[in-house]
């Protein structure tokens, strides 16, 4: 794939050779999802499958009076893109005549240009996964690398540009044992280094082997919990799945319906949409650039919305340029005062509970929200782990586990990228620290 500059440069001429065939009345909208990525599949330690992928796709959006048509392609970076491009455009300009009006189509009239170029220190993929596979030394690791950098650009008729490229990875992986248990773990961000990998594959191990002790069977209850960033993860990203849309506000679907009616969370829990530190871009499909940061929950308490080019018609809200299923991109919670290096001392006895799944809400408007313990989840007795848990069903309200219940959060934070793949990379993210617990319940 041609580097950056070659990219950004071609897909700025396309847009302003489709711009000038524009009939009057019309606008042009586009919008380029551009990847240059490494993958490679590893099982029993060793490389099963490896190969790069680059892929150019092509948004177009045209619109005339408040109608509008839309149409994807693939290009393949040779001059042919700019016919299939100009085929494209006269194929949406046949099918706006047929289309209603939409009465919530917003774009963005006020060009607003940007660049941003997040470079990150990635070696090339033949040297990380040699020292991946060094450092299994012969375990059973299982996982998916990803790595390369991703482009994302915006242009309009009216003149606006916008360019994003972002290079990160993401080693996704877990070890397995005997009879089935694995432990998962993984590593992820912008800057490679092998100390921190050989870090994690040792203390996976170090889990793995105690997995492989005598379980402790716990009755359903209620018990004190550390939960990792990993596990954490999930139970932020529940809350993601309609808790910060304005949507969801308006017509009172939102998760944390209790919060917008007054209840709060521990003061602990400050979350924001960081864009500036995150992967994903700071402009959207519309056009409308994002702001650095919109503050979700501070200090417990309900904060911004986020807002969509449509929500804001329809509702008559201040839009913040979020996307179309107004969902954060770059989820940042902030840290909290616990040392993140020796969470068992803290948890004293309790579980450690590494990673949730099947999560789901019980009680959507409660906040109520039901999942499992996955992989390794320990007893602690006295700051160390005693035995495994099997797995285990938790079902608590957000109000209890991040407010009234919630000790404190780890001062070291997980970065943790979206691992993915289906049609491109995600550029999604989140950078979380560990939860304690004073109670997690248990039902069975």
């Amino acid at each position: 794939m041609p580097d950056g500059d070659h990219q950004r440069e071609r897909f700025f001429a396309l847009a302003g050779r489709l711009a000038s065939r524009l009939c009057a009345g019309e606008m042009l909208l586009l919008n380029l999802a551009a990847e240059r990525s490494d993958f490679v599949r590893f099982n029993h330690g060793k490389v099963r499958q490896a190969g790069s992928v680059e892929q150019r796709a092509l948004a177009l959006r045209l619109v005339r009076a408040q109608r509008q048509a839309a149409a994807s392609l693939q290009l393949a970076g040779a001059k042919e893109d700019f016919a299939l491009a100009e085929d494209g455009l006269a194929r949406l300009r046949q099918a706006l005549d047929g289309l209603p009006e939409d009465p919530w189509l917003l774009v963005n009239e006020t060009p607003s240009s940007s660049e941003s170029l997040r470079r990150g220190a990635l070696p090339a993929a033949e040297h990380v996964v040699a020292r991946i596979v060094g450092a299994a030394r012969g375990r059973d690791l299982v996982g998916l690398y990803a790595a390369g950098t991703q482009y994302r650009g915006f242009a309009n008729s009216l003149g606006q540009s916008n360019w994003h490229e972002a290079d990160s990875f993401n080693f996704d992986w877990s070890l397995h044992g005997k009879e089935g248990r694995a432990v998962k773990s993984g590593y992820a961000g912008t800057e490679w280094n092998e100390r921190v990998l050989e870090e994690r594959i040792e203390s996976a191990s170090e889990q793995l082997a105690l997995l492989e002790t005598p379980e402790k069977t716990l009755a359903p209850g209620e018990y004190r919990a550390y939960l990792a960033p990993r596990a954490l993860e999930e139970l932020t990203g529940m809350l993601c799945w309609g808790g910060f849309s304005a949507r969801a506000r308006a017509t009172r679907q939102s998760p944390l319906l209790g919060m917008q009616e007054g209840r709060s969370l521990s003061p602990k829990v400050t979350l924001i949409e960081n864009t500036a530190e995150g992967v994903a871009p700071g402009f959207q499909n519309e056009g409308f650039v994002k702001p650095a940061r919109v503050r979700l929950i501070d200090a417990g308490r309900l904060g911004e919305a986020l807002v969509s080019p449509r929500s804001a018609r329809e509702y008559g809200l201040p839009g913040n340029a979020a996307n179309a299923g107004e969902s954060p991109e770059s989820l940042d919670l902030a840290p909290g005062d616990l040392e993140a290096r020796d969470p068992l001392a803290a948890l004293g006895e309790g579980l450690y509970v590494s990673n949730l799944w099947y999560l789901n809400y019980s009680d959507r408007a409660a906040g109520r929200i039901t999942g499992m313990t996955r992989f390794a989840t320990f007893w602690v007795e006295h700051g160390r782990i005693a035995a495994p848990v099997g797995a285990m069903r938790f079902d608590d309200t957000v109000y209890r586990m991040l407010g009234e219940n919630l000790v404190d959060l780890t001062r070291e934070r997980d970065m943790l990228l979206d691992p993915s793949t289906y049609g491109a990379r995600s550029s999604a993210s989140a950078r979380l620290p560990g939860a304690l617990l004073s109670v997690l319940r248990f039902t069975l």
